[in-house]
């Protein structure tokens, strides 16, 4: 039986799903992650996950392992930042499940968005993907509401359409490659429609 383009590209990515997320049964303690935040992270990321500078990713409400696989993976260079390289090589195993703990149990805030073309354009992928381009609804993985699917793919919602435009040119260009998924998906979208499905999610709540 032939299976149609979309459909096996979604089934590949749902075989791909270990590449995405590191599932860790460890649990931090948000209250020593606050601590951590307070000294390290606040001034970016914001002192309750809610970062109002669009270059640096909203935290708050996302899954603790997907914090925590991030952090160590900018902690080995698997994911490259100097920045972040910097920040994550202070921390030790437990510091990164804390702070992953603390930012996971804070209450996100909606992004809002304002252009409703923008919107109307990556309502359409997001849902329904592009069939063309075999490229899967984004909501597939992420969720109808942005939500993610715990130890799989993190939350989307509500996150700045500026860092989702960066992640997603990082990937398609094969500077970030802790994602392969990601990568495939990336290559296939213009620069159009990478605007419209950042700014789609981050109208998301």
């Amino acid at each position: 039986m032939r299976v149609a383009p979309v459909a096996a590209l979604f089934a590949a990515l749902t075989m791909m799903s270990t590449g995405v997320f590191a599932a860790t049964t460890a649990k931090g303690d948000p209250a020593k992650g606050k601590e951590i935040v307070d000294k390290v992270c606040a001034a970016c990321h914001g002192a309750d996950g809610n970062s109002v500078v669009p270059a640096n990713p909203r935290l708050a409400g996302q899954h603790p392992e997907y914090i925590y696989k991030q952090l160590t993976e900018f902690k080995t260079q698997k994911r490259k930042n100097p920045v972040m390289l910097g920040m994550a090589s202070q921390l030790s195993d437990d510091d990164m499940h804390n702070v992953a703990a603390y930012f996971s149990s804070q209450k996100p805030k909606d992004g809002g968005a304002s252009d409703k073309v923008l919107i109307a354009a990556g309502e359409k992928i997001y849902r329904g993907g592009i069939a063309a381009k075999n490229v899967p609804a984004c909501m597939a993985c992420h969720g109808p509401s942005g939500a993610g699917m715990p130890v799989q793919y993190p939350r989307m919602a509500g996150q700045h359409s500026a860092y989702i435009i960066t992640e997603l040119n990082l990937f398609r260009s094969g500077d970030r490659t802790n994602g392969p998924a990601m990568n495939d998906i990336s290559a296939r979208l213009s620069d159009q429609e990478i605007k419209s499905v950042a700014e789609y999610i981050q109208s998301l709540h």
